[in-house]
C-alpha cells in the first residue's frame, strides 16, 4: 500500500510541509468555551495523542479537524489546505470511532470496500485494496463475516482496515480502545502503532489513558480546559512537566507544596518547619517570577525510604523529609508504599521487588529522601497567598 515511514501518497513536496496546522482554533457551545485557542503543527508520519480528562477539549478538537463540528475561531489546515468551507467527506481524512460504526448489514470486505465506492474506484482497484487492507490487519479469509460474526478486537481491525483503505491524508482515532478488555485493548495499542508507522500515517489519536498515550505516541498534547498544557515526547512530560496539572495528570507523583524563596542561581522550598534545596537547572526551567507559592514534584521511583537514626543514609546534598508507613502494596514486581507526611501530606514510593531492600510496615517511622536533580519546580496557582511567616535557615536535618 505504500512504503513503510513516507506519507502515503509519495510525493516529496508532501515531506516538505506539515501534515495538520491548527492556529488559533476555539469553539464554543453558548457561553462555554470547549476549546479555547489550540495551536499544534502535525509533522508528516507522526503519530499525535490528544490526552486529558473528560471535557478537557480534545474530542471536540479531533471532530472539528474531522469537520463533524464547525470551530468558532481559528483555521485548520491540512496539508497546506485550509478546510473553513471544506465538508468532512471532502477532507480526506479516515474516521475510527469508540463503537466502530460498521454496517451491520454488510459483510467485512463490503465494510472495507465502502469509501472507495464513494470515491467510484474502479471494480478490480476496490477488490485489490479490500485485500490488501485485510491482510494488512491479519484477517485474511474473514471479509465475508457480518459485524455480528465478529469479536470486538476483529471489529476494530475490520473498522481500522476501512478507515486506512483508501489513503487519507490524516488518521483520525477518537478512543478507538476504550470498548475493549485491557489484555486486548494492550495487544491492539502495539498493533495500530506497527501498521501506522508501516503506512507512513498521520494519526491524530484522542484517549484519557495516560499508559496508552506513553505507549504509542511520537508525542503528546496535554488539553486541560481547552488548551494544550504542555506538547512533548512522553519522557519530557513524565520526566518535566511545566505545570502542577501536568505532574498530577502524568503517572503517579509526590507533591510537596510551600513557598519558593530564590536564593543564588537556586532556591528553596518553605514549607513550616520544612526546607527542601532546589537546584538551578529546575529553578531556570519553572521560569518563577520572583519569591511565590511552588511545589515541588517527585516520582514514586525516585523516593529511597531510609531509617530515621541512620544519619548516613541520605546522600549528601539531598532532600528529606520525615514520614509513617500507612500501607504497603504488594504488586508483583514492585512494592507500592503509601505515607503520611507532616502537615497531612501524603506520599508514595515505589520500589523494585528482589533485590535486597527492607521491608518496611505499616506504623514505621522513616525518613524519605531523594536528590535535587530528581525533582521538577512547578507554579503553584491554588498556594499560599502571601509569604509566610518565620522559617529556619538550615535544610531539615
Amino acid at each position: 500500500m505504500t512504503t513503510a515511514g513516507r506519507p502515503i501518497d509519495g510525493s516529496s513536496e508532501r515531506l516538505d510541509r506539515p501534515a495538520l496546522v491548527l492556529r488559533g482554533l476555539e469553539k464554543s457551545f453558548g457561553d462555554v468555551p470547549a476549546v479555547d485557542g489550540v495551536d499544534l503543527e502535525v509533522r508528516q508520519g507522526e503519530f499525535i495523542t490528544l490526552l486529558g480528562p473528560s471535557g478537557s477539549g480534545k474530542t471536540t478538537t479531533l471532530r472539528m479537524i474531522a469537520g463533524f463540528t464547525r470551530q468558532s475561531a481559528g483555521t485548520i489546515e491540512i496539508d497546506g489546505a485550509d478546510m473553513s468551507q471544506v465538508p468532512p467527506y471532502r477532507r480526506d481524512v479516515g474516521m475510527i470511532f469508540q463503537n466502530y460504526a460498521l454496517f451491520p448489514h454488510m459483510t467485512a470486505a463490503e465494510n472495507i470496500a465502502f469509501p472507495l465506492e464513494m470515491r467510484r474506484a474502479s471494480r478490480s482497484e476496490i477488490r485489490r485494496r479490500v485485500a490488501e487492507a485485510l491482510a494488512l490487519v491479519k484477517l485474511e479469509g474473514f471479509g465475508g463475516r457480518y459485524p455480528r460474526q465478529l469479536s470486538g478486537g476483529q471489529q476494530q481491525r475490520i473498522a481500522f482496515a476501512r478507515a486506512v483503505v483508501f489513503h487519507p491524508r490524516l488518521l483520525l482515532m477518537d478512543e478507538p480502545l476504550g470498548a475493549l478488555d485491557k489484555k486486548l485493548r494492550e495487544a491492539l495499542q502495539l498493533e495500530v502503532m506497527h501498521i501506522s508507522r508501516q503506512l507512513g500515517a498521520t494519526v491524530i489519536y484522542v484517549t484519557h489513558d495516560q499508559e496508552e498515550a506513553l505507549v504509542m505516541s511520537d508525542r503528546i498534547a496535554i488539553f486541560n480546559r481547552g488548551r494544550i498544557e504542555q506538547l512533548g515526547r512522553g519522557e519530557d512530560l513524565y520526566d518535566r512537566p511545566v505545570s502542577l496539572f501536568v505532574a498530577d495528570f502524568i503517572g503517579d507523583s509526590n507533591i510537596l507544596r510551600g513557598w519558593f524563596e530564590r536564593d543564588g542561581d537556586g532556591g528553596w522550598l518553605v514549607r513550616d518547619a520544612s526546607r527542601w534545596r532546589v537546584g538551578a537547572a529546575a529553578t531556570a526551567r519553572a521560569a518563577l517570577d520572583g519569591d511565590r507559592a511552588a511545589a515541588l514534584v517527585v516520582r514514586p521511583e525516585r523516593l529511597r525510604i531510609v531509617d530515621p537514626g541512620d544519619a548516613g543514609a541520605a546522600a549528601a546534598g539531598a532532600n528529606t523529609v520525615e514520614a509513617s508507613v500507612r500501607d504497603v502494596l504488594y504488586l508483583g514486581s514492585i512494592r507500592k508504599y503509601e505515607l503520611t507526611l507532616p502537615d497531612e501530606q501524603t506520599a508514595t514510593v515505589r520500589q523494585q521487588v528482589g533485590g535486597n531492600e527492607r521491608v518496611w510496615q505499616p506504623g514505621a517511622r522513616v525518613r524519605l529522601t531523594w536528590a535535587v536533580d530528581d525533582e521538577v519546580l512547578v507554579s503553584d496557582p491554588g498556594g499560599r497567598p502571601s509569604r509566610p511567616g518565620d522559617v529556619p535557615t538550615a535544610p531539615l536535618a
